[in-house]
């Protein structure tokens, strides 16, 4: 089955504690919302404590058109991509010896919150050394559950070709779809929440001689897949397109959906590998949201302490989008489970969908 042997994580340059974010959103929506004292309360409620971000705080006090947000973005999704790649390929802890570019045959590329044609590792192989016949695989559009397809996707890709090495790239710049003049709930509880990341993994097949790289003495390995789309649920999660940019679509009914959907579907997945919640050792969970996490909770039976990872990341990063899962993933290979260990990645995202994978260390 194929193997996952790298993953690492750039964070952007700008790091602010959820205390300065605070500061900013009362000055920005005071004028709009007379109780906005209670509103703020979300920024201490989802337990954010730091966030990092492609810009200063002062570039978010004027606002800006939709092309120089996105030409922002295509430059740091360049930039800080090639960074991530850099790291995962060639001064991974995971690795015991650098893999050359030349030896990757994919890379997927994940993100869902700037446009760039030619897509962005496009133009992250005009800067590093990759073969001109590396295939490009860009995603768009999957939101928070966009870096598990990612995994996904990898995984398919070399169980067709057993001798592959892929990369997946997610980047997210979720600040930089920030509207200044959107004085809607949903823009306040989206400045909480949302921040930039960047995450890269990599992946081989079983005939790949790639997997002597590994340092690990268990490698985490991809055993099966599924995802699934809610019918009819475009409204709960995702992007309204307007003239001047990308404005945030989240029900306030997530955590309920979850509760009630989530957990058939993860049984489903789990009978047909012959498990139940009570043989998942790690739980690799996107943390959307302070009740995100809760509703995984509630919904699976799990010990609260499941989700201490996911929740660490979520106080020290915030909600990066797709990239989020890069973070979660990387801290459990760091903590180094042992042979026979299996892990459940998980998470949500616009559709309303979720993409799920189990990962057993071997």
């Amino acid at each position: 089955m194929p193997k996952i042997l790298s993953v690492q994580t750039t964070n952007l340059p700008y790091k602010l504690e959820q205390e300065q974010t605070l500061e900013f959103a009362r000055g920005l929506f005071r004028r709009s919302f007379k109780d906005i004292e209670r509103l703020l309360n979300v920024f201490h409620n989802g337990e954010i404590k730091t966030r990092y971000f492609a810009k200063p705080i002062e570039w978010f006090a004027e606002p800006h058109s939709l092309q120089e947000k996105n030409d922002s973005y295509i430059e740091s999704a360049t930039r800080y991509g090639g960074r991530a790649i850099r790291k995962c390929l060639q001064d991974s802890p995971f690795l015991n010896r650098p893999i050359d570019y030349h030896e990757i045959d994919a890379i997927f590329f994940i993100s869902s919150s700037g446009f760039a044609t030619p897509s962005i590792e496009a133009r992250i192989m005009n800067e590093l050394p990759f073969s001109p016949h590396t295939k490009r695989i860009p995603i768009w559009g999957l939101g928070c559950a966009g870096g598990a397809s990612g995994f996904s996707r990898a995984y398919e890709y070399c169980k067709a070709f057993p001798d592959a090495k892929v990369l997946v790239l997610s980047v997210e710049l979720c600040s930089l779809t920030f509207q200044h003049d959107d004085q809607s709930k949903s823009n306040l509880v989206g400045t909480s929440l949302f921040s930039d990341g960047v995450g890269c993994a990599l992946l081989c097949g079983d005939e790949s001689e790639a997997r002597s790289a590994s340092s690990l003495d268990a490698v985490p390995e991809v055993r099966d897949t599924m995802s699934t789309l809610m019918p009819n649920s475009e409204e709960v999660m995702g992007w309204d397109v307007k003239d001047n940019g990308l404005y945030v679509v989240f029900s306030r009914d997530i955590p309920n959906i979850i509760r009630g959907w989530l957990k058939p579907n993860v049984d489903q997945f789990l009978e047909r590998n012959a498990l139940t919640g009570r043989d998942i050792r790690h739980f690799i969970a996107h943390p959307g949201g302070k009740k995100v996490l809760d509703a995984y909770v509630d919904a699976l039976d799990m010990p609260l302490e499941k989700t201490d990872v996911s929740k660490a990341v979520l106080q020290e990063f915030g909600n990066m989008s797709s990239a989020t899962v890069f973070y979660v993933m990387e801290r459990f290979m760091a903590r180094m489970p042992e042979r026979g260990d299996t892990g459940l990645m998980a998470a949500l995202g616009p559709g309303f969908s979720s993409e799920l994978l189990y990962i057993q260390w071997r």
